[in-house]
């Protein structure tokens, strides 16, 4: 299967990172890869996207184009679905579920337009089938289809992913609303701490002072080790026609990762508040297998010291809006943040807000460091009275939000007026 246009989506923002990760996987330049909003695409081969799958950090899923033309009514659907060959793709001892998405459609329900496309695929494999044809599953489907209506054109894609490419497979032990671990990837390549282009790391130490469950440190230790971002899954593809095991075999011993050096120096740092939280990261990092490439510690953000000398912080604090998306937090958000952290996060007021004193601890603790911190506050240098050197849009899920880049200067901190003299 050669030639096949593979879109894949990402978080707003987070386009060109992904353009140059899959550039370096695929090779492909030009014409054959576009940045487009909200994803790339990319003419691939079969064997693209399984490599995209098991390597790539930053695409929500591998989606292969199977038909796109206009369309004005639901009818209109039906014909472009029917001339689709989805026999080739899955059989009709097989199930399948259908995602439709619509960007100003002109269609009255996504339902009935979700409907007539199902309709399309049961009829083509009843008349190719003599009269067989695929059942519907809505949890667990052995090959899902997308639909994506525009104004007035229809795309028709297959997934190969199967559940999103942010599970990677290690994550059992969370807290409220985690950082998704595509997201963090992000940040990663933001910072500059990653070149997805080259997969190369900057030789800093890393240092997430809100660590959580520890997505942000797990991921880049899986990046420095070179473990493949999807090692540890199973993908959907592995449930399509054109599957070959030997195939995917011979992919995967190809990216398997180097054995553990022993002795290796300890560059990735996590502290959390909440003891809980730590424990958990640290189960979360040894099913990862990167527990020895990272070191976690219980801690309160306004009063841990440097782990090194220099390096880079990358923090996605908490924030009200983004525990009440994930779910209402429970009692332990305030136990996890502190009870500053918590009373800042929510909006209300506190004794001390926690992130003029968090800046106030960086800039008299964290000389030669650089932070970079996502948050949807655009008002946040200003609360922490610093001055961002850059800040990036991003968007975590249907937050809007922006990655700000703070350099720790040596003496930025104001120093307090001497006393007078009698």
């Amino acid at each position: 299967m050669n030639d096949l246009s593979l879109f894949l989506p990402c978080a707003a923002g987070v386009e060109e990172f992904l353009a140059q990760e899959v550039h370096a996987l695929t090779g492909r330049v030009g014409q054959d890869l576009l940045t487009l909003r909200g994803g790339v695409r990319v003419l691939a081969e079969w064997r693209d996207a399984l490599k995209l799958n098991l390597h790539s950090r930053l695409a929500q899923r591998v989606l292969i184009e199977l038909a796109q033309a206009p369309y004005r009514s639901e009818n209109d659907l039906y014909a472009i679905a029917s001339g689709v060959a989805w026999e080739i793709w899955f059989t009709p001892q097989q199930t399948f579920k259908i995602e439709t998405t619509a960007q100003h459609s002109p269609l009255q329900s996504l339902n009935f337009a979700t409907l007539r496309i199902k309709d399309a695929i049961a009829d083509r494999f009843r008349a190719k089938a003599n009269g067989v044809r695929p059942s519907i599953e809505t949890q667990w489907p052995d090959c899902r289809v997308f639909a994506h209506l525009t104004t007035d054109t229809c795309t028709l894609y297959i997934d190969t992913s199967g559940e999103p490419l942010f599970k990677r497979g290690w994550r059992q032990d969370k807290g409220d609303a985690p950082l998704k671990e595509t997201l963090a990837a992000a940040m990663l390549a933001a910072s500059g701490w990653w070149n997805p282009e080259t997969g190369e790391v900057a030789p800093q130490p890393l240092y997430d002072p809100c660590c959580g469950s520890g997505t942000i440190a797990i991921e880049a230790a899986q990046i420095a080790a070179r473990i493949p971002a999807g090692w540890l899954r199973r993908f959907g593809f592995e449930k399509l026609l054109p599957f070959q095991s030997h195939v995917w075999e011979a992919i995967k011993s190809n990216a398997a990762p180097a054995d553990e050096v022993d002795g290796a120096p300890v560059l990735i740092f996590g502290s959390d508040v909440s003891h809980r939280m730590v424990d958990f990261a640290e189960r979360n990092a040894e099913r990862a297998g990167v527990a020895a490439q990272i070191e976690f510690r219980g801690g309160d953000a306004l009063q841990r010291m440097p782990p090194a000398g220099a390096g880079v912080i990358v923090l996605n604090p908490p924030y009200g809006e983004r525990i009440e998306v994930g779910g209402v937090a429970g009692p332990d958000s305030a136990g996890r943040f502190g009870a500053r952290e918590a009373a800042d996060v929510q909006g209300g007021d506190a004794s001390g807000d926690f992130f003029p004193q968090l800046a106030t601890h960086w800039k008299r603790n964290y000389a030669g460091w650089t932070a970079w911190v996502l948050t949807p506050d655009l008002q946040l240098p200003k609360r922490m009275r610093l001055k961002e050197s850059r800040r990036v849009p991003m968007w975590n899920g249907p937050i809007e939000c922006r990655l700000f880049k703070f350099d720790m200067v040596a003496g930025s901190a104001r120093a307090k007026p001497a006393a007078t003299a009698p």
